[in-house]
């Protein structure tokens, strides 16, 4: 009896200490994985746009009659029409109005300009896709504007959850009807007055001078 309890003891001590050992090893790969997922992550983001900036290139060579901009800003764009007679853009606080239309990478339709209708922009004042951000303050109006968006310029990882999936890179054409300064911001600015125009002051009158004790008056 001596010898069963024993072994029974010894048994479920035996495995109390594999489920202790057991449990500290599947914790493990969590404390550590944090430095290594974050790294992998990067590794995955950087292989992403590096794949996507490969076919936007391959666009590009093959289209050899037109001309491509490439931008700071990681994207590129052609004109479909320039206008050569503006040189003023928009800027911060305007509102552009435009047209536009979006396409994925191999040109097949996913927003006509019917499906989007007149577009009204306060420019950097408003949440739109990242690269329309920078692209419409490179335009003047009465230009049309195509740009090849890879996904961190357009949508990202999240798509539009409609019909833009995630990590998708983007054709978008764009057609600056005019632009305008926010009317709201004209009227709250103070008016001045430049030198020229400015109203003058009327002469401070010097006080009469006092006469001399001395002085006989009439």
């Amino acid at each position: 009896m001596n010898y069963l309890k024993l072994s029974i003891y010894t048994l479920l001590f035996t495995v109390f200490l594999s489920s202790c050992k057991h449990h500290e090893e599947a914790r493990r790969p969590i404390s550590r994985a944090s430095g290594t997922f974050m790294k992998k992550s990067a590794d995955r983001n950087k292989k992403l746009v590096a794949n996507e900036e490969s076919v936007i290139k391959k666009i590009i060579q093959n289209n050899p009659k037109v001309k491509y901009y490439a931008t700071p800003k990681g994207y590129w764009f052609c004109y479909e029409e320039k206008n050569t007679a503006e040189t003023a853009a928009p800027r911060k606080g305007d509102i552009a109005y435009f047209n536009m239309e979006i396409k994925d990478i191999k040109g097949n339709s996913i927003y006509s300009e019917s499906d989007l209708g007149p577009q009204t922009y306060y420019v950097d004042k408003q949440d739109i896709m990242m690269g329309l951000r920078d692209g419409i303050k490179r335009m003047h109006k009465n230009e049309t504007v195509t740009f090849l968006f890879p996904s961190h310029m357009a949508y990202g990882y999240h798509g539009d959850n409609k019909k833009i999936g995630p990590n998708e890179s983007l054709i978008v054409t764009v057609t600056l009807r005019n632009f305008v300064p926010d009317p709201a911001a004209q009227t709250a600015k103070p008016a001045t007055q430049s030198p020229q125009t400015a109203t003058p002051k009327p002469p401070v009158a010097k006080p009469a001078a006092q006469a001399n004790k001395d002085t006989l008056t009439q």
